[in-house]
């Protein structure tokens, strides 16, 4: 390769957390699809827990794109001949992010983004649904009748609603109810959902909060998708390797590292570079 400037050449995908604007702007893209078409060959329900900024959104957004048929933007990666575009699924996505910190704040923030996806798929409204457990529950049904196919729901920041009020035990507890109320719906309706993925911060574990969704296939500590998210060692090697002389001892200094064991290697640091 010839040298040329980084911004010659792609530009890096600070804050990008959708994937489509990643592909469409030209953003360096470390390709995880081989990852991804494993983990979803392998499974159907799954959870992934990292730190902040470390590229789980990108992850939903990816794994979005590609339910969804979004062929164009999967061109030139590991995945684009092994999948059946022809096949569209259609994805819940939903985000529990920002300043949710109540209990009607989650069930407010929850409608609004199931109002979103029955506009977009056609859907009767079924904001008489008296929570967003019931809702989410009829969405999922209606998707699947209406499009002949099971439906895919990703989840991310699951536990953001708890996180952010954990000095208050009482509100934390009441937050942890209603997510586990939402969640619980996932197992309800297996027969309607083809794949699920959740993602937070903290670890998945078997007790009330996430009692809902003791059917998930828990990947944050499994070597084999230590590299799902974020960039390692390698990466920071070849990828930037093509823009500098050599690794910049500045740049993977400012990176976040996370280690923890074997489990966790190769090492991984927190998109986005900057």
């Amino acid at each position: 390769m010839n040298a040329k400037t980084l911004t010659e050449r792609h530009k890096l995908p600070i804050g990008t957390q959708t994937f489509s604007r990643l592909r469409d702007r030209g953003c360096y893209y470390v390709d995880r699809t081989p990852l991804i078409r494993q983990m979803i060959e392998e499974g159907d329900f799954y959870f992934l827990s990292r730190p902040r900024r470390f590229g789980k959104s990108l992850l939903i957004s990816t794994l979005k794109e590609l339910f969804e048929g979004n062929e164009p933007l999967f061109r030139g990666l590991d995945i684009h001949p092994h999948w059946d575009w022809s096949v569209k699924y259609p994805v819940v996505r939903l985000s529990f992010g920002g300043k949710v910190s109540m209990a009607d704040d989650i069930e407010y923030h929850a409608h609004n983004q199931l109002s979103r996806i029955e506009l977009a798929f056609d859907l009767e409204s079924l904001s008489s649904a008296r929570s967003a457990s019931d809702r989410l529950e009829n969405v999922l049904y209606f998707l699947h009748r209406k499009t002949g196919r099971q439906v895919v729901v990703l989840i991310d920041q699951y536990d953001r609603p708890v996180l952010n009020v954990l000095e208050d035990r009482e509100k934390a507890r009441e937050n942890r109810d209603c997510l586990g109320d939402i969640y619980s719906i996932l197992k309800d309706a297996e027969d309607h959902v083809r794949f699920v993925f959740v993602t937070g911060i903290t670890m998945f574990s078997k007790n009330s909060f996430s009692s809902g969704l003791n059917n998930l296939t828990d990947i944050g500590l499994s070597p084999g998708y230590a590299a799902i998210c974020g960039y390692t060692d390698r990466d920071l090697d070849t990828v930037f390797a093509r823009t500098r002389p050599g690794r910049d001892p500045q740049v993977v200094q400012r990176l976040p590292l996370v280690r923890g064991g074997k489990a966790l290697q190769p090492a991984r640091h927190s998109p986005p570079v900057q």
